[in-house]
């Protein structure tokens, strides 16, 4: 069973979203970001209360920005999804999780050392480049289930 419902479209547009961000991190890189993506559409919390699709996720706009960087300045997000991706964003879909990005809501690539928190959520961990976030104890018990 997976890990949420999908279709062909939510996995090529994730795919899309996974190499624009993190492709220089490999597959790996590449999983962890499709994790986070699962991830805030199994969260039934904080800002992801009104997402449950992949585009939902993909395209939320938080702050007056999308919440991803990818989609916001465009750049490869808008390439053509490759059979490579797409092999990884079904593996995410289906099962794929593994820490730091397990239970993260959140990463970015702070250029630097990460923080110990973003946005009052305690940093889980680092995989290259990127720096993952998840909820603070108590406040998004969904994430730890789906």
């Amino acid at each position: 069973m997976p890990r949420i419902s999908y279709r062909d479209s939510d996995v090529a547009l994730m795919a899309r979203m996974m190499r624009a961000e993190a492709e220089g991190e490999g597959k790996l890189g590449m999983l962890m970001v499709g994790n986070v993506i699962v991830n805030r559409v199994v969260a039934d919390c904080l800002d992801f209360k009104q997402v449950r699709t992949v585009p939902q996720v993909i395209f939320q706009v938080q702050g007056g920005n999308y919440s991803f960087e990818a989609v916001q300045k465009g750049n490869v997000f808008y390439q053509r999804a490759r059979t490579s991706e797409k092999r990884l964003a079904r593996q995410n879909l289906e099962y794929w999780r593994q820490h730091p990005s397990k239970f993260a809501l959140w990463y970015f690539n702070p250029y630097g050392p990460c923080p110990p928190t973003w946005y009052g959520q305690p940093h889980s961990g680092q995989f290259k480049q990127h720096c993952y976030y998840e909820p603070k104890a108590g406040t998004c018990d969904s994430v730890y289930r789906g």
